[in-house]
């Protein structure tokens, strides 16, 4: 696989919230819940508070559209310019009304409504006349009138005049709600308006404020919730830790003593989903125990069976071979059919001590007995193992593929020779005549891979599994030459024999078929300070 195949892989892996541990999904839940409340409470709180400064702005609004039109329709105040000394300014304010003295109408652009008292700050102001002539203006910043943009003073012009204030959008100005009132005494049209500013900065403030406390309660949340999540599942991470080494167990082979109270129940949770999972995982590993318990003590009075008998086994036998060599020293003497009959039990009786001598090896190997530690040269015993079984199967054809350097393995050297005898007298027996058998030594960095491959029928897929188990048989898969001469594969013992020895030693063996095409592979560790052997075998096919 490509590199980026495996960072798409592992991205889509980040991505799917299948592969995320609980702990992580359930905190991402608590946040994107909180998020959702925190949101859903923001706009709803935006809202309200928006509804409730536009309506305070519109009464505003409401309020300078009724002064501006009833400031219009008021006669021109009596209004004098400044006297030319202090003398004349004092007697002047003394004698003139003061409910005369109100405010220049004419002191800069725009309606005179604009100068008078009580107007806001950027307040606009417009008097539309029936023949279209608008004149507006707008309060500056420091009280004085300013121009206002032939646009904005058009879309002044364009409001209707209601009693309910609407949005609109001035040029150079901004956003500002507006009200046009009919003159009382008149055609004109008075227009006015506020800006927005005001409630658009301050649902702007309120919304960054209320975004900071929602992150800062996010993080307090996901921190408390983290802690809370891992505190409340520290159950579950025990029962997992327990069953993960229960998985780390060798439960398929030998005595297995699992702990009686794997996982620590609190009697208190005992009816919580965790103290449930715990007590039936404590159940079940009990079962599982007396189960893998029994069945040891089954299969350990089967391997005492077997080595009692097998061991009973050789003295009789032993004692009928006997007699058949001495009946066969006489076969001259005896009739046809008994020479027959005593030659066929001397067969069998060689047989049954193959198979006795193989089921005794298999028990020794079985109760762990220690096999003998020496430095075997492995290129040696291939060689003389392919030139025996050259010997035994004149009609096959045996090929050697060997490395330059001798391989050393440090193991038991009779029963190193025993996996090659019996891997080649497999693909003897099992393979047609013509069948080309290769056997290949080569060492890998520190292993020794010895593999037996030939170009026979194969086997069949449903019996690979099987084939290193005790009593299994190729037959139906190789052809078994018929009248081939009795061997350790014949008795359904010799795989089984090659995988205990290998595993005897530390290694591994596996087998590959197909049709025209079957390798037994078998690795064994090589240990850097072995001696090697000083002198090279012949490599020449046997």
């Amino acid at each position: 696989m490509s590199r980026d195949a495996g960072d798409s892989a592992s991205h889509s892996r980040i991505l799917s919230p299948r592969t995320w541990s609980l702990r992580m999904r359930l905190l991402l839940t608590q946040v994107v819940l909180l998020a959702a409340v925190c949101a859903s409470i923001g706009l709803a709180t935006e809202f309200a508070l928006q509804r409730f400064l536009v309506r305070q702005l519109d009464n505003q609004v409401v309020e300078a559209g009724k002064r501006s039109a009833a400031i219009f329709e008021l006669p021109p105040p009596m209004f004098r310019p400044p006297p030319d000394s202090a003398e004349d300014s004092s007697r002047e304010r003394d004698s003139f009304p003061s409910r005369y003295r109100f405010f220049d109408p004419e002191a800069g652009p725009g309606p005179g409504f604009l100068n008078a008292p009580g107007q806001a700050t950027q307040t606009v102001g417009a008097v539309v006349s029936p023949s279209g002539a608008v004149d507006a203006g707008v309060i500056t910043s420091d009280g004085g009138r300013a121009e206002i943009s032939a646009a904005a003073a058009a879309a002044l012009a364009k409001v209707p005049p209601t009693r309910t204030p609407v949005t609109i959008e001035l040029n150079g100005l901004g956003r500002y709600r507006v009200i046009a009132l009919h003159a009382r005494h008149g055609d004109e049209t008075i227009v006015t308006g506020l800006p927005t500013a005001v409630v658009d900065d301050t649902l702007l403030w309120v919304v960054g404020m209320f975004c900071i406390l929602a992150v800062i309660a996010l993080i307090g949340a996901a921190t408390a919730g983290l802690l809370v999540i891992r505190r409340q599942l520290a159950p579950l991470s025990r029962v997992t830790s327990a069953a993960r080494d229960v998985a780390t167990l060798e439960l398929d082979k030998g005595e297995v003593n699992l702990p009686s109270r794997i996982v620590e129940v609190d009697p208190k949770g005992v009816n919580t989903e965790v103290g449930q999972l715990g007590t039936a995982l404590n159940t079940m590993l009990d079962r599982v125990a007396g189960a893998l318990s029994a069945r040891h003590a089954s299969e350990t009075r089967v391997r005492q069976f077997v080595a009692d008998a097998s061991h009973e086994l050789r003295t009789p036998l032993a004692a009928i071979r006997g007699y058949t060599e001495l009946a066969q020293r006489k076969s001259h003497e005896l009739p046809a059919d008994v020479a027959h009959a005593m030659s066929r039990v001397e067969s069998e009786t060689g047989r049954m001590t193959h198979l006795v001598e193989d089921l005794l090896l298999l028990a020794r190997l079985d109760s762990g007995r220690a096999l003998v530690r020496e430095p075997v040269d492995v290129t040696r015993l291939v060689v003389d193992a392919v030139s025996d079984a050259h010997i035994a199967g004149l009609d096959h054809d045996w090929a050697l593929d060997l490395p330059e350097e001798p391989v050393v393995v440090v193991g038991d050297e009779a029963r190193l020779q025993q996996v090659l005898v019996n891997l080649l007298a497999n693909a003897r027996i099992h393979t047609p005549a013509g069948t080309v058998v290769t056997t290949s030594l080569s060492q890998e960095g520190g292993t020794a891979v010895l593999t037996v491959a030939d170009d026979g029928p194969g086997i069949a897929a449903d019996l690979l599994p099987e084939i290193f188990e005790r009593f299994a048989r190729g037959d139906s898969s190789r052809s078994r030459r018929t009248g081939a001469p009795a061997a350790s594969g014949s008795t359904g013992l010799g795989l089984a024999i090659v995988a205990a020895v290998v595993k005897a030693h530390d290694g591994t063996i596996e087998v590959r078929s197909e049709p025209g095409r079957t390798e037994f592979v078998v690795r064994l560790p090589v240990p850097t300070d072995s001696s090697q052997p000083t002198h090279r075998p012949n490599q020449s096919p046997a």
